[in-house]
């Protein structure tokens, strides 16, 4: 199912104060990116999940953040690199701008 405009809105609103944020559409979900680095997904659940690449991997686990594993049928779970928000960070815009400013800083 495809992302409203209401939770598209959502994810621009709880990372504008990073600055300029574009999205793209795309699978159903969305892309979010800051100066043209994708740094955060929103899945078609409304799931919003931010890159984590380097240190911020073994931090995003020490955070209790989930990382999104896909199952095709017949193949092996693959793990993406994104994790999910905290459920503070997502009341909480500073907390999510924090954790997209380290994010970016690694990728």
């Amino acid at each position: 199912m495809a992302l409203t405009e209401e939770e598209i809105a959502f994810a621009v609103d709880l990372f504008s104060d990073l600055g300029s944020i574009t999205t793209r559409k795309m699978f159903g979900g969305l892309g979010i990116y800051h100066e043209g680095v994708i740094f955060a997904v929103m899945l078609s659940d409304g799931r919003t999940m931010l890159k984590g690449q380097g240190e911020m991997q073994a931090r995003f686990d020490a955070m209790g953040m989930e990382r999104w594993v896909y199952q095709r049928e017949g193949k092996p779970p693959g793990a993406m690199p994104y994790w999910s928000l905290p459920d503070s960070a997502l009341d909480d815009p500073s907390e999510a701008v924090d954790l997209a400013r380290e994010a970016l800083r690694h990728l």
